[in-house]
């Protein structure tokens, strides 16, 4: 038998490489099987797009991504060719004899991935024979009337029966990694197994189905993950054989991982296996070539927000835009699970509290978060027209004015201001300011939503009276649809709003990572999670200090829901007591985090699970380094010793506190010396490994 080759990781320029010179990926072929390739869906998109590109570095023409051919999406993302593999050729072809259709090329994305996809209706044909086929192996019965189910099944019949036509080519190599996402992927790694094919197969829930269903019933769900039937909840759901499909995906896999720590917890008890990798999501991080661009581009699009609110409050514009905070939420519309009930809460103690210490600090608070709407309504329409009058009138009048200023000075004369407007425009002008009176309330929707007796968001807002009344210091915009830069209303793509806003708060209650807070993370944008999120347990284990980093971490596992809205309220007060200083030096602290984000970067967690997954499948051949798998210990970022980020974080010691105090603690900000102490506390990556064996990790030893 041939020795069995090491497999472990350096750093090259920042990228994880293959150690041993005698395991070239030319050796090797990763195909990645997801309903979300080239077909957006959810979240599962963004990580294998973003991720590809990573890939497609390490693996060159042996990275295949594997999805269903939808005719829309591939006319504008996907590239035909010839696929580069004579063998990936051979199955294909031998497939399409069967009547499949088969379409191969490259997704027009950062690092161009190869993609195979297969066409679902051309196959529909097997459907009852494949439900058989499935049946016979798993026990597993499919509803007729399930259609996501029933394509997941032909979509998994189809990955398997690739999977054959490739593997019995080859003989000692090159061997094959399966990684399969989520449930609908899950049939192709079933039978895969059940077929005993030589393939070393991967299994990754981003979210478990049976989780997702329990949290958006208001169940108590963190406190009673030991307490469910599991089948009883599944089977009342409608979902019960949906459940048994990822259940089974999870147990056959060679290797199973989740995204975050908190999902790992849920999954043990969910689908009965614990995680051997948690696989957190990454971005595409592109830097600035300029330092603080980043800042600039706020400051933009801050002006292009503020321009929509002067429409928006037009007649009760009675707060200085200059001490306007914007803060928003945005995602799929999970009134719970999205956390807008307890913000939406705390937003109105918030109003509360600055109501009572007479702050001249105004909040606007955006919704972005799609419902079925007819179209927008006619006072938010209005609005922005009489903004665009005013704005029309106010030219036109300076134009006059500057020319009489100007032939003034000409002839070496002060203008007598009093003469220099005439009884015309003063005549316009009281006409534009009398057309801004309003004998209503400014709208908390944008848009005329189709059941809004029956909204949530819009019911809980007149349950605490959050109506855009001007004493009110908190005012609500409801946005239910996605932003877009073609809007007759609010101009702007998504990034170009979030980088425009102040504050992003995302007080989820089930948010298995959290790609909202994170997009906030890498464009310099301070925001609100919690830790029953991906993404804050994240930066709970990686930062810290993360409020001094701008990542507010809102306890939603040890809390009651009164005291986490309590605790969100203070944060949110915090922040509004921030100086426009502190804000700036919390924004590039917040920037900064990007790296921990980077592909680059969490990209080696991954790797390691396909290291494993070849360890397992073919111990003749791989073998694991006898390490300890991908930690983060010692990595985290230190507390700033510099200014304090917020009033509310660093308390003073003394009652008698001084602006003479707050002098000293801005000198004592160093912005490159801090940046740098931040990019040194990045290590490199790092050799990984197995578990120990023998050794499995308790339900209590979890960091959180």
């Amino acid at each position: 038998m041939p020795l069995a080759r090491s497999l472990s990781m350096t750093s090259l320029n920042g990228l994880p490489q293959w150690e041993d010179e005698d395991l070239p990926v030319e050796d090797l072929l990763l195909f990645e099987v997801s309903w979300e390739v080239t077909n957006k869906v959810g979240g599962i998109y963004t990580v294998i797009q973003t991720k590809a590109k990573i890939t497609a570095d390490e693996w060159g023409e042996n990275y295949f991504l594997v999805g269903p051919y939808f005719e829309h999406n591939v006319k504008t993302q996907v590239e035909a060719c010839e696929p580069p593999n004579p063998a990936v050729k051979k199955a294909m072809d031998t497939m399409k004899s069967q009547g499949c259709q088969v379409f191969f090329g490259r997704w027009l994305i950062e690092g161009s991935p190869y993609v195979l996809l297969f066409d679902i209706g051309s196959a529909a044909w097997n459907l009852d024979k494949w439900k058989g086929e499935f049946w016979d192996v798993s026990n597993i019965g499919i509803p007729f009337h399930d259609r996501e189910a029933n394509d997941a099944v032909i979509f998994g019949s189809l990955t398997a029966w690739f999977l054959k036509e490739l593997s019995c080519q080859f003989d000692d190599k090159p061997n094959i990694i399966a990684h399969f996402h989520e449930w609908q992927a899950g049939v192709g790694l079933i039978l895969s197994r059940s077929q005993k094919l030589p393939v070393a197969t991967i299994f990754t829930t981003h979210a478990t189905l049976l989780g997702r269903y329990l949290c958006a019933a208001n169940i108590d769900f963190y406190n009673n993950l030991d307490q469910f039937d599991i089948d009883k909840e599944a089977g009342e759901r409608q979902i019960y054989h949906r459940y048994c499909m990822e259940r089974a995906s999870v147990h056959c896999a060679h290797v199973f991982t989740t995204v975050s720590q908190i999902t790992a917890i849920e999954a043990e008890h969910m689908l009965k296996r614990n995680p051997d990798v948690v696989t957190p999501n990454g971005l595409n991080i592109k830097k600035f070539s300029a330092m603080h661009e980043f800042q600039n581009l706020h400051s933009m699009y801050k002006a292009r927000i503020q321009e929509f609110i002067r429409g928006h409050f037009y007649g009760h514009l009675d707060f200085s835009l200059e001490k306007t905070l914007f803060f928003f939420i945005a995602g799929r519309y999970e009134f719970s699970n999205k956390g807008a009930d307890m913000f939406l809460e705390a937003l109105s103690r918030l109003n509360f509290l600055l109501r009572v210490h007479k702050t001249d600090v105004t909040v606007v608070v955006f919704f972005i978060m799609p419902a079925k709407t007819n179209n927008f309504n006619v006072e938010t329409l209005k609005g922005q027209a009489v903004r665009k009058q005013l704005w029309d009138t106010a030219q036109s009048v300076k134009e006059k004015f500057g020319k009489k200023l100007y032939n003034a000075l000409l002839k070496g004369e002060i203008p007598d201001l009093n003469k220099i407007l005439d009884r015309d425009d003063i005549t316009i002008m009281k006409r534009a300011i009398f057309s801004t009176q309003r004998h209503c309330l400014p709208p908390v929707t944008t848009h005329n939503m189709i059941d809004d007796g029956n909204d949530p968001i819009l019911n809980t807002i007149r349950r605490i009276g959050l109506f855009n009344n001007r004493t009110d210091r908190v005012k609500v915009i409801l946005h239910p649809e996605f932003l877009s830069s073609t809007s007759p209303l609010l101009p702007l793509d998504y990034e170009e709003f979030v980088r425009g806003c102040h504050l992003g708060v995302f007080p989820s209650y089930y948010e298995p990572w959290g790609y909202t807070p994170a997009e906030c993370t890498v464009m310099g944008i301070p925001s609100v999670t919690t830790n029953l999120s991906g993404f804050g347990c994240f930066m709970q284990e990686h930062v810290a200090d993360p409020a001094a980093y701008g990542i507010y971490i809102v306890d939603r596992r040890f809390r009651s829901p009164d005291e986490s809205c309590n605790q969100l309220t203070q944060f949110l007060y915090g922040f509004c007591q921030q100086s426009r200083r502190q804000r700036i030096i919390q924004r590039n602290r917040t920037e900064r985090l990007s790296d921990l984000l980077d592909w680059r970067y969490l990209g080696r967690y991954y790797m390691h699970a396909r290291h494993l997954a070849l360890s397992r499948t073919f111990p003749d051949k791989f073998e694991m380094e006898p390490s300890a798998p991908p930690k983060t210990e010692g990595f985290r970022y230190p507390r700033p010793s510099s200014v304090p980020p917020s009033p509310s974080v660093s308390q003073h010691s003394s009652p008698h506190h001084s602006e003479a105090e707050d002098e000293d603690e801005d000198e004592r900000y160093d912005e490159d010396e801090e940046a740098e102490r931040d990019r040194q506390n990045i290590k490199s990556p790092f050799s990984l490994g197995v578990l120990p064996q023998g050794k499995k990790k308790q339900h209590g030893e979890y960091r959180n």
